[in-house]
């Protein structure tokens, strides 16, 4: 039995539904995630799962809150500490808050190695978290002996280190490896040859990587090319090689053509976690500057393991005696597996770090590591994107001591919120983020993940002197739900700053934050944000969605020698910049590539690609629904029409006399007179503006050099014919009416869109047959659309009694008079 797919709430999943697209989201909304172990990582990763909106999310913790998970654990309060709340039961009303489409439940099961894993059969997708490598082999050989197999992720964050293992079985099939839209380019030449030789128009970059399958269209000559796919190999940013065109079939290229990328499914295979440990280990290098890091980092997560499986406790804090030890359960290891051939690569400072902050963990990792994890899970379920393969190690040793503290007890534990900080940075540092002054811009998703960043550590805390100031112009819109974790349903319209503050302040009571909702810009530089406002903050932090406005706060913060934490999003992918003044270069440094600019003849009358299509229908919109309504309006709002018909009719030219007139003499009256609007203006752009090109340049027309007018990149029209039975013919017809009766405020009702009575109405409709023009048709490049004045001498008599008709309602046009539309 077919299952009915489920309706997308486009006003809460409007951004993340255009980035996975339709199907994606129907996997997600039809599959279940379990997740043990809702510590500082685990909570991150079932945040960000929830907000993406799966069916079922069940959190496993067998642990209670305790003051030390306040550091990490966003969704933990003082008060479920005090009563020893279990941390899933703890955390699940919080987290079912995030999404209503998403049932969260929770389970606090003791689960060993020797647990009975039969529960695990109803989840697509099984996250682990702060477990021992037996049970998550264990659990690994589970997973994979299912059918279909269960995904598996493993994830731990240790200290200032974190790492993640997948698996998602073998033969996982991955439908589109990087959400990006198929590239299309333009070819100039096809040489015959082993391999034929592609050449891309004007020496336009195709982006085409080596291995990549594309096809051909519209080539002449060598059609045997048209409608085939080829692997390709990229030769250079211009030309790339296909397949040997020097057979028969391969005429010689004439012309014209273009090359389609075409995305195609792949099959990974992934090894288990027993394999990957046994043997050679598939490791991500995340950081060339560490190229090494990730072999010593995955030595130091075994060899932490064995630690606590031998001892069962992890190494004391700071104590060269453990570190010591597990530096030389590491290198026994390395003997054992021979994962770094090289023993003279081996960092031992990076084992002993781990050994020194085990005990630790820091937010902003769990933070990172969250994310990364939540989209792997989420690759899991949709085959969207390609998957980690399949260690990714990572750490964040540059927040340590220099040298290694003689006097470890700053590191040690004092049982408050801030133990898991304060093992990794040491009290030093803790006090110097308590007294910090902060001011950030901004306060949508990344802005809401700072706040709850900055919360944990400490940041800002009013008993210490410090203080933290946001600002954000914007209210809370539902679709903002779906990604800005500290908003909920009950928020929407509400300040976003005000909103944010007082939710990151239940994160932590110790917060002293100042919520502004103005916009930080030119205006409010010298009464609101001034030299001295910035010179007072330490830091300033960027949380932006704007180009503008990010240069803006650069140009202030390079004049007031501020430091800048920079960053942003589009789609799945992300950026940060730090920014430190005399050290690094500013925002302002860099700039992005300027878009080129599409010529005005190449959207109005030779599109080529389907955005100039796009680019044009949204040009025709703003004209007819917004910029002619708006000159009307502010027509008659500056002349009465007996004054208008008097300056006319006297030669004295009025401004946008010409559009307001024409807008007069066609008001619509009635909903008839809409639909024939619509019906008419299909001929007008699909029929009669194709038969007008070709006219004026019939298909044999030729340059001045000799060459077809009509090559590549322009290609000749084909006139549509309307059909009404055609539903996209009769949707043109249906939105353009219901717009058009819309925008001059006529009544109507659901029935009068009705198929039925569309087709009614263009029964009677008396459509304009062609007739040529001897207008001129732009075909410069470097031409500028027309613009300018309305107001222009002739046909005075006209426009002055459009303008009384329109102005005093006199009398009203029929539906035969809208053909002149």
């Amino acid at each position: 039995m077919s299952v009915e797919p489920m309706e997308i709430d486009d006003a809460l999943y409007s951004r993340q539904r255009y980035v996975l697209g339709d199907k994606a989201m129907q996997r997600m909304a039809e599959s279940n995630i379990f997740i043990s172990g809702v510590g500082g990582i685990g909570i991150e990763i079932a945040k960000n799962i929830v907000l993406a909106g799966v069916k079922l999310v069940t959190i496993h913790d067998d642990h209670v809150a305790t003051e030390f998970d306040l550091g990490t654990q966003f969704f933990l309060r003082s008060d479920d500490v005090i009563n020893s709340r279990n941390r899933a039961v703890a955390s699940v009303g919080r987290l079912a808050e995030l999404n209503p489409y998403v049932d969260v439940k929770t389970s606090s099961a003791i689960l060993t190695i020797d647990s009975a894993l039969e529960f695990l059969d109803q989840y697509q997708c099984v996250v682990l978290s702060e477990k021992p490598l037996s049970l998550l082999m264990r659990v690994n050989e589970y997973c994979r002996s299912k059918n279909p197999p269960i995904k598996f992720i493993a994830v731990d964050v240790r200290g200032v280190f974190c790492w993640c293992f997948s698996d998602f079985g073998e033969d996982f099939e991955v439908v589109d490896s990087n959400g990006e839209e198929p590239r299309e380019v333009f070819i100039s030449d096809v040489r015959k040859g082993n391999p034929g030789i592609v050449t891309t128009l004007e020496n336009k970059i195709h982006g085409f990587q080596s291995g990549d399958v594309v096809t051909f269209k519209e080539v002449k000559g060598m059609t045997a090319l048209n409608g085939k796919e080829f692997q390709i190999e990229v030769i250079s940013p211009y030309i790339f090689s296909i397949c040997d065109t020097t057979g028969d079939e391969f005429l010689a290229y004439e012309g014209g053509g273009l090359a389609l990328q075409v995305k195609t499914s792949k099959c990974l295979n992934f090894r288990s976690l027993q394999a990957e440990l046994c043997r050679s280990p598939s490791l991500v290098v995340t950081d060339l500057t560490k190229f090494n890091s990730p072999a010593v980092l995955h030595l130091g997560m075994l060899a932490l393991d064995r630690f606590h499986e031998l001892r069962g406790v992890m190494p004391k804090v700071w104590d060269a005696l453990d570190a010591n030890d597990l530096v030389s359960i590491a290198k026994k290891i390395n003997q054992e597996l021979k994962i770094v051939d090289d023993e003279g690569l081996l960092d031992e400072d990076s084992w002993r770090h781990l050994s020194f902050t085990a005990q630790g963990c820091l937010a902003p990792l769990c933070a990172f590591m969250g994310g990364v994890v939540a989209q792997e899970a989420l690759k899991a379920l949709t085959g969207k994107f390609s998957p980690l393969s399949q260690w990714l190690h990572l750490d964040a040793r540059e927040v340590l001591p220099k040298d290694v503290p003689t006097d470890v007890q700053p590191f040690q534990p004092r049982r408050d919120r801030y133990d898991a900080l304060r093992i990794c940075v040491g009290e030093e540092m803790c006090r110097k983020l308590a007294e910090i002054k902060l001011f950030m811009v901004g306060c949508g998703a990344i802005g809401c993940e700072l706040l709850k960043n900055f919360s944990l550590l400490g940041c800002c805390q009013s008993a210490s002197g410090g203080k933290m100031t946001i600002t954000d112009n914007d209210l809370i819109e539902k679709s903002n739900l779906n990604r800005q974790f500290l908003f909920r349903p009950e928020h929407i319209r509400q300040p976003k700053s005000t909103t944010a503050a007082s939710a990151a302040a239940d994160i932590n009571p110790s917060l002293n934050i100042d919520a502004h909702q103005h916009k930080v810009c030119a205006q409010t530089e010298s009464a609101m944000y001034t030299d001295q406002f910035f010179e007072g903050n330490d830091v300033i932090v960027n949380a932006l969605d704007n180009l503008e406005a990010r240069r803006y706060m650069d140009s202030r913060c390079v004049t007031n020698q501020r430091p800048l934490l920079e960053s942003g999003t589009l789609g799945p992918k992300g950026h940060v910049q730090v920014i430190i003044p005399f050290l690094t270069e500013s925002y302002a440094s860099q700039n992005d590539p300027v878009d080129e600019d599409v010529p005005f003849c190449t959207l109005h009358s030779f599109p080529a690609v389907i955005d100039h299509c796009i680019e044009w229908a949204r040009d025709k919109f703003e004209t007819f629904f917004a910029q002619k309504p708006t000159l009307y309006n502010k027509f008659f709002a500056a002349h009465s029409a007996s004054d208008a018909i008097s300056n006319l009719t006297n030669g004295i030219p009025l401004e946008n006399a010409e559009s307001a007139s024409k807008m007069a003499a066609f008001l619509p009256e009635s909903m008839e007179c809409c639909i024939a609007a619509g019906r008419i203006k299909f001929e007008k752009f699909f029929n009669h503006r194709a038969k007008q090109l070709l006219h004026a340049f019939p298909l044999d027309t030729r340059m001045k050099d000799g060459s077809l007018f009509w090559q590549s990149p322009k290609r000749p029209p084909v006139p549509v014919e309307f059909q009404p039975t055609n539903a996209l013919h009769l949707q043109f017809v249906q939105a353009f009416a219901h717009l058009f009766a819309d925008m001059h405020r006529l009544k109507f009702s659901p029935e009068d869109f009705s198929d039925e009575k569309i087709l009614r109405v263009l029964s009677k409709v008396t459509v304009p047959k062609f007739e040529p023009k001897n207008k001129r048709i732009e075909i410069d490049e470097s031409a500028k659309k027309a613009g300018g004045r309305g107001a222009v001498r002739g046909r005075t008599e006209n426009r002055c009694e459009s303008i009384a008709t329109g102005r005093e309602e006199v009398q009203r046009v029929s539906i035969a008079c809208l053909g002149n539309i």
